[in-house]
């Protein structure tokens, strides 16, 4: 097959895509139903072309930006959308979990130029399945479809690569935070959260402890910058977690 997007890789898990899938071999019932979006009308030709090709995929339909598939997903329900991540009007990131409201069943695969680690976390984040740059052979869009359509996730090499090194980073700074020792509270300071988490007032606190609401107000402000947190609630979630207050 020719190669509309880039230069041929060896097959198999180096370039990232699994050409063994668990239906391999077996015909399907009915095709891999797939939405194209991309803001460049000639890629997504292209595509179509290229996937017209393949018995087992059907090309149902295709959008030029991020809000047009969400409307285009909702009318189709396509089983794959194979989508870019920068588009006018309404990013690929974006449109992701609009359309997981409307199309729960469709799998997204993000297929774009974007080698950005933040697109491809964000991608994540926001439901994608896969994550693919356009540097992958015409071969290789197929491949990942049925893979996809199978279950598997699929992510280029070069991104996956990112993905792991940003993951141990993340498990660096939890680590770091957890060697430093949560912030001291006074008892006076523990007395307060503790009433703050039975859903008592400031003034309830204050005839409770016998002091006044203005003490109350700075016990609790106390309470927050030491914790960092925002919010009343957010410190007894905090408090709790880290075994500071346990509440019978």
């Amino acid at each position: 097959m020719a190669d509309s997007f880039g230069p041929m890789h060896d097959g198999g898990a180096d370039n990232g895509v699994d050409g063994t899938g668990p239906d391999e071999g077996t015909p399907r019932k009915e095709p891999i139903r797939v939405l194209v979006v991309d803001d460049h009308a000639l890629f997504r030709r292209g595509l179509e072309i290229v996937l017209a090709a393949e018995e087992d995929i059907q090309v149902v339909g295709e959008a030029g930006d991020g809000a047009e598939a969400v409307d285009k997903a909702a009318d189709l329900l396509p089983d794959i959308i194979l989508m870019d991540v920068r588009m006018p009007k309404r990013g690929g990131i974006e449109a992701c979990t609009s359309i997981k409201e409307v199309a729960p069943s469709a799998k997204i695969i993000m297929l774009t130029i974007s080698d950005e680690e933040a697109d491809l976390y964000d991608a994540i984040k926001a439901g994608a399945t896969g994550y693919l740059l356009k540097e992958i052979s015409t071969d290789e869009v197929a491949t990942a479809i049925r893979a996809v359509a199978d279950g598997q996730s699929q992510i280029s090499p070069s991104m996956a690569s990112k993905l792991l090194t940003e993951f141990k980073s993340m498990i660096q700074r939890t680590d770091e935070r957890r060697l430093v020792p949560a912030p001291r509270l006074t008892d006076r300071e523990l007395e307060v959260l503790k009433l703050v988490a039975t859903g008592m007032n400031n003034r309830d606190i204050a005839k409770e402890l016998f002091i006044s609401e203005n003490t109350v107000k700075n016990h609790v402000r106390n309470i927050l910058e030491k914790l960092q947190l925002h919010s009343r609630m957010e410190a007894v979630v905090y408090a709790m977690r880290e075994k500071i207050l346990e509440i019978r």
